[in-house]
């Protein structure tokens, strides 16, 4: 009975060896493909790319502006946008309920972060959607913000980037979400006219409505290894036509094979990438 009854030993009575254990947690990570454990440091200073198979972890959009502006330096615009819950939908909560948790998940307004700042010397704008707001998707407030960013590059004939990921339009807006599909495309076409640089990212996932407006749409369209890009979910699509699916045939390699992407680019070399195709484009 005693087994039963052991109490917990005092801080006092902790061996050396025991705070040592406690004190490493957090700093290895497991890889989700490899299953290789990584020293987290290494894995941070690797942007977030397994050192063993080369997977590359989700990282959000705050990170991602870091890594791809010089010094990590950057001005945010339109930060003050919200959405105001222009239906009053309500599933298994109520959607203004549902931002609220977002907004202080996240510390973000909404699903994306719109920024301009130097990118190896260049004056570049960025867009980077969020995944862990409401699943990244696209609403009144990321169509909107994403617009002024296109309006923002034609005035000042900078480029533009669109880092994507997401899960597409957001339900909880209905045909509001819908109408900033051609919103979107409708402003890359003038951004186009003006002969101003596009050049969309793919990152793991890029989906559904996302995928059937902006981010197809660049002068170049660019994917992370590994990366889900697709309109529908493969069950979908195997339930739809009936047939059984190609292994991987909506990961970026498969998008490249076929002619959807024109390069699958590491993150690692992303930043020297864009610099590069940007000057080849805009120059």
């Amino acid at each position: 009975m005693a087994w039963f009854t052991r109490q917990k030993p005092s801080v006092e009575d902790t061996p050396a060896d025991a705070e040592k254990s406690v004190r490493t947690e957090g700093l290895w990570q497991k890889c989700e493909k490899c299953s290789q454990p990584i020293w987290r440091k290494t894995l941070e200073e690797n942007l977030l790319v397994c050192t063993n198979c080369g997977h590359h972890f989700r990282i959000d959009a705050t990170a991602r502006l870091r890594m791809l502006f010089d010094e990590g330096k950057y001005e945010e615009h339109d930060a003050g946008l919200v959405s105001n819950d222009p239906l009053g939908f309500v599933d298994s909560r109520r959607y203004h309920e549902r931002l609220d948790s977002m907004r202080s998940a996240t510390n973000l307004p909404d699903a994306v972060i719109s920024a301009t700042g130097l990118l190896n010397g260049r004056r570049v704008h960025i867009c980077a959607l969020e995944l862990k707001f409401i699943g990244g998707s696209m609403g009144a407030v990321v169509g909107e913000k994403i617009t002024r960013a296109i309006e923002r590059c034609i005035t000042e004939r900078i480029p533009l980037v669109i880092v994507s990921a997401s899960g597409g339009a957001r339900m909880q807006e209905g045909a509001i979400s819908l109408m900033q599909l051609a919103k979107i495309s409708a402003a890359l076409m003038k951004l186009d006219e003006a002969r101003v640089p596009y050049i969309s990212v793919m990152t793991d996932p890029t989906t559904g409505g996302v995928t059937a407006s902006f981010a197809m749409l660049g002068d170049m369209n660019v994917g992370e290894p590994g990366a889900l890009i697709g309109f529908a979910g493969p069950r979908v699509i195997e339930q739809t036509i009936r047939q059984k699916l190609p292994e991987g045939f909506q990961r970026s390699e498969f998008l490249l094979d076929h002619g959807f992407l024109d390069a699958v680019v590491k993150r690692t070399e992303l930043k020297n990438f864009l610099d590069r195709s940007i000057r080849f484009l805009a120059d």
